[in-house]
């Protein structure tokens, strides 16, 4: 009986410890369902500066919090949603931004992919046409002599 009810102490002291750990949630109170949107969507947008490609908005890092913090109260100041990512990429690089935006150093970035798929495409079709070219080529008639050579031969053997 005495294992039973020591038993259940540490599981509710395991219990009572884990709440306790999980930590706070965090509640934004927005007077206008829009903002809500606004908010969700920057947001989600945002990439946790210390965690690896993991938006700000499922973040459990103290830097997200601070970050999703610092959105909710540039958006209560009436900022609009280019000044508030102005301000994260200021702050702590293009890294934050999910889709980086299109300048000259992130040329290579965006236009990379689409290079690459065009340059596949275009050896693809150059080696179709070879192999098809080569197959269709009549062999000379020194080729030809040499090839009835070697069959002549693999019969008589």
């Amino acid at each position: 009986m005495a294992v039973i009810r020591h038993a259940t102490l540490v599981l509710i002291l395991s219990l009572i410890a884990g709440l306790s750990w999980a930590g706070g949630i965090e509640i934004r109170e927005f007077d206008d369902p829009v903002m809500e949107q606004r908010y969700k969507s920057l947001t989600a947008s945002l990439r946790c500066p210390l965690c690896e490609n993991q938006a700000i908005d499922d973040s459990d890092a103290p830097i997200s919090g601070d970050m999703r913090e610092q959105v909710y109260v540039m958006l209560q100041d009436g900022r609009a949603d280019i000044e508030i990512l102005d301000h994260m990429t200021t702050r702590f690089g293009d890294y934050v931004l999910y889709n980086p935006r299109l300048e000259g150093r992130t040329l290579l970035l965006w236009g990379l992919p689409g290079t690459l798929v065009v340059l596949g495409g275009v050896l693809v079709v150059v080696i179709v046409r070879r192999r098809r070219n080569a197959s269709a080529q009549a062999l000379s008639a020194e080729e030809r002599a040499r090839l009835d050579e070697l069959i002549n031969r693999e019969r008589t053997s």
